[in-house]
């Protein structure tokens, strides 16, 4: 057989390899159509209105540009954009200085005691932010239990400002924010074999540089995922900083709702929203070049 020959048939085989392997990663199975009812869902649900929404940005209330433009020509618009930037950010340091002790606790501690720490994780979690919400209007309001026992053992001589603030807004949204972080950073420490970081004593390391040597770097992946879940998701919270911020502290979630519900300005609003979500995307792409999320996010290698 000549090497023309040869050459042939194994490009002919490569060819047909490819149509057959592009088949079976598309074939559906009797059982992987228990999926198409999900598929659909999502479909009607979230896809379709993604589509109807995007489209608004460009036709409403002409076809065109006009609602883009409008929002970085406003000095306005520009400013809630940073405020809410600027707000995501130190909501998700604030978050990480948190989470990561707090995780680290619910792995050295016994048993009951780490039962304990995650319930109390878990609870606010499964209560309504709404309801977390109006209790911290009751905790940091001027006449709040905060700045009532502060008065009362002689701390402050008046009310210190935190509702209508910034920092209110900060503390409000790290409290809501905090199990998302926690819980990621404690899977991934739970998972780290002890033993590597008393090797590193062993080999005449101290403790604590066996910690940030060793413990540390490894917990990492747990890190990355909580702070990519804590930041996407403050860029898009709206009931907390409605209620424990004030005008100089508006967001985009905000400014969003004012448009539909006050202005009627759905396709300023439609823009403002893609423009949300493309942020987005354009954060997880960033962050996929750098970090596995398929194995942060869903526990794949």
């Amino acid at each position: 057989m000549s090497l023309a020959q040869t050459t042939g048939r194994g490009g002919a085989g490569r060819r047909s390899a490819r149509p057959s392997r592009l088949r079976a990663y598309f074939t559906v199975d009797g059982w992987g159509l228990l999926i198409l009812p999900l598929v659909v869902f999502l479909a009607v649900i979230f896809v379709v209105p993604l589509g109807m929404l995007i489209a608004k940005s460009f036709t409403d209330p002409t076809l065109g540009l006009d609602n883009y433009r409008e929002i970085f020509a406003e000095s306005l618009y520009l400013k809630i954009l940073t405020n809410t930037f600027v707000i995501a950010l130190s909501v998700t340091a604030v978050t990480l200085l948190l989470a990561y002790p707090y995780a680290y606790l619910m792995t050295i501690a016994t048993p009951v005691w780490r039962t304990v720490l995650l319930l109390l994780v878990l609870v606010p979690f499964w209560t309504s932010v709404l309801v977390r919400s109006f209790a911290l209007v009751l905790l940091l309001r001027d006449t709040g239990v905060l700045n009532t026992i502060a008065q009362d053992v002689g701390l402050i001589s008046e009310p210190f400002p935190i509702m209508r603030t910034m920092k209110g807004v900060i503390f409000g949204m790290v409290q809501v924010a905090l199990p998302f972080a926690v819980l990621p950073i404690y899977a991934t420490m739970r998972n780290i074999d002890t033993r590597l970081t008393k090797a590193a004593q062993g080999l005449g390391d101290r403790p604590s540089g066996a910690f940030w040597r060793v413990f540390v770097p490894l917990s990492m992946p747990g890190v990355a995922a909580g702070l990519l879940l804590t930041f996407i998701q403050a860029l898009g919270y709206y009931i907390t900083p409605a209620m424990l911020g004030g005008p100089k502290n508006t967001m985009i979630g905000e400014l969003i709702v004012q448009q539909v519900s006050t202005v009627l300005q759905f396709g300023f609003a439609a823009a403002l929203a893609v423009l949300l979500l493309s942020t987005t995307f354009v954060l997880l792409a960033i962050a996929s070049r750098f970090m596995n999320l398929e194995r942060m996010l869903m526990g794949r290698s």
